[in-house]
């Protein structure tokens, strides 16, 4: 038996009922969905959940209630949550059509992806120069910088998704061009977090891994397009596990090993309708424990003052070096009046990706818990805006195109 005289199995289903009841609640009754959808509420409430808010107002119930033993079992299930939902996503990118769009594909999403980045980076020397506490004890000044310039410059395509299916663009032309853009961003960030992790004593292995995930992404292929498809969904979480497996054998994060088999995989290759039912479930399932699970690693040792400067600080980067990078880059294309704005803001969507991006960080000691939780508000401030900001310019955007037509 352990606190309250509950065993650690009850515990555990304790904190899972904890965990889904509490984000519901709050969405439902206060009717959050117009400026913070479900998934929103439920990583604010991870935070809230984690040892900064409620481990300071009830450390007794909070140490009672999140045992190593119970905050082992969540974690377990929160990394093959999160490995699935990054698989996805690797999936989900179709290089072929930002290839046959790629004047405009690379020119926007370069951009879009360079501004902010440089702004975070700028943010993220202040920071480095303010003094310690905020980077990691395994991180070189360029690798904490870079990592909070990247972490600026993330836009989330799967909660992208779902914001564009909201606002009804997500399968007109619009929609499928802010896609791409993000396609192409979400494939330089995990680029960016290879170099990052890159880790020189261990480059023999790294080598190797990539070496042999080459071959076995060939043969991988050639075995998917002879099997029915009924066989493929089996295959793929296979080798999802051996990917993953391999990229944390050899350092990289097990994240990365994610992504890559899920890009080798051809979107086509599966049900549309299942691809995107499996997504969903996912979210509604998994993810919130991934959510507590990231909430329980923040920390607000320097403050919380400190840190909510800091948020805002990168917040600020964040906002104007993308609504800038796409700004310039719809001069330079000759976008319609009001299109950088509408597209600019949509692609200010962090969560989700920026949470699993920090986690990694972390996880290496890239940064702090500092630094993770200051990155956390950033990720929720930034993707709560993107709706309440998207709506009236969306709405004076269609509204223009319509008395052109």
């Amino acid at each position: 038996m352990t606190a309250y005289g509950l065993t650690t199995t009850e515990l555990f289903l304790a904190a899972m009922a904890l965990i889904f009841a509490l984000p519901w609640a709050l969405w439902r009754l206060l009717r959050t969905d117009s400026w913070a959808p479900l998934v929103v509420v439920q990583i604010v409430m991870g935070i809230v959940l984690g040892p900064g808010l409620l481990g300071q107002a009830f450390p007794a119930f909070h140490q009672a209630l999140f045992t190593p033993a119970v905050v082992q079992t969540l974690n377990g299930l929160a990394w093959w949550g999160v490995m699935i939902f990054v698989w996805l996503a690797g999936i989900e990118l179709d290089l072929r059509e930002a290839w046959a769009q790629r004047r405009d594909s690379g020119i926007t999403a370069g951009l879009a992806l360079g501004a902010p980045l440089l702004l975070g980076a700028a943010a993220g020397a202040g920071l480095l120069a303010s003094g310690g506490g905020w980077a990691g004890p395994a991180a070189t000044p360029w690798q904490f910088v870079l990592g909070l310039g990247m972490a600026c410059a993330v836009t989330a395509l799967p909660i992208l998704v779902l914001f564009m299916d909201k606002l009804a663009i997500l399968r007109q032309p619009l929609g499928q061009r802010v896609l791409r853009y993000a396609s192409l961003d979400d494939l330089a960030i995990w680029a960016v977090l290879a170099l990052i992790l890159l880790d020189w004593v261990r480059v023999g292995r790294q080598v190797v891994f990539l070496l042999l995930f080459a071959l076995a992404a060939w043969a991988f292929r050639r075995l998917m397009v002879r099997v029915p498809e009924r066989d493929r969904w089996p295959l793929g979480l296979v080798w999802l596990a051996v990917c993953a497996l391999g990229a944390d054998w050899a350092g990289l994060h097990y994240m990365v090993g994610a992504f890559l088999a899920g890009v080798v995989m051809d979107r086509h290759w599966f049900d549309e309708t299942e691809l995107d039912s499996l997504r969903h479930h996912v979210l509604l399932v998994l993810m919130p424990v991934f959510f507590l699970s990231t909430g329980l690693r923040t920390q607000w040792t320097l403050g919380g003052s400190a840190v909510v400067l800091a948020a805002l600080a990168l917040l600020a980067a964040a906002v104007a070096g993308k609504l800038l990078g796409v700004g310039l880059a719809g001069r330079l294309l000759g976008w319609k009046k009001g299109e950088a704005l509408v597209i600019g803001w949509l692609l200010q969507t962090k969560a989700l990706i920026m949470i699993i991006f920090a986690n990694i960080l972390l996880d290496k000691g890239v940064i702090t818990a500092d630094s993770f939780t200051a990155l956390m508000l950033m990720a929720v401030m930034s993707t709560m805006l993107t709706i309440p900001q998207v709506t009236p310019r969306l709405a004076r955007l269609q509204a223009l195109m319509e008395e052109r037509r």
